[in-house]
């Protein structure tokens, strides 16, 4: 019988790529650690009202915070750093759905699209932990 193992991920790019890579992860990691706990505790009003516009009721803020603080922990991370990009790629684009239909003006949906691309650099750069990670777990 014979066992897969993951091999360790090597470091191959330039050091200032690996330098801009770890820089956006931290900043994105703040930004989502704050704009989470921001919905989860109400800190802002203009963000309660939004919600509140949406029509989806506190436990959709609660959700949404939560998923952003768990994905701006999980950019801390290297190994956990490609899915939370991931992830937090997906409530950027609920947000862009969100401005486009019922939070006007639509050009607040530009903010959370250029987030997201830029997630997606983060989860582009982090390929290697990820799928080092998926191997793993496919055990």
């Amino acid at each position: 019988m014979t066992e897969i193992v993951p091999r360790p991920v090597a470091a191959t790019r330039p050091l200032a790529a690996t330098v801009a890579l770890w820089a956006g992860q931290v900043l994105f990691a703040a930004l989502f650690i704050f704009a989470g706990l921001n919905k989860l505790f109400g800190l802002q009003q203009e963000v309660i009202d939004q919600f509140e516009t949406i029509g989806a009721g506190v436990g959709f803020r609660y959700l949404t915070g939560g998923l952003e603080l768990a994905g701006g922990l999980g950019l801390l991370v290297p190994r956990l750093a490609g899915p939370a990009a991931l992830g937090l790629i997906g409530v950027m684009a609920g947000a862009v759905v969100a401005h486009l239909t019922v939070l006007p003006p639509a050009t607040l949906a530009v903010a959370p699209a250029v987030l997201g691309v830029l997630l997606g650099l983060i989860a582009w750069g982090r390929r290697p932990q990820t799928k080092a990670l998926i191997a793993s777990r496919q055990r």
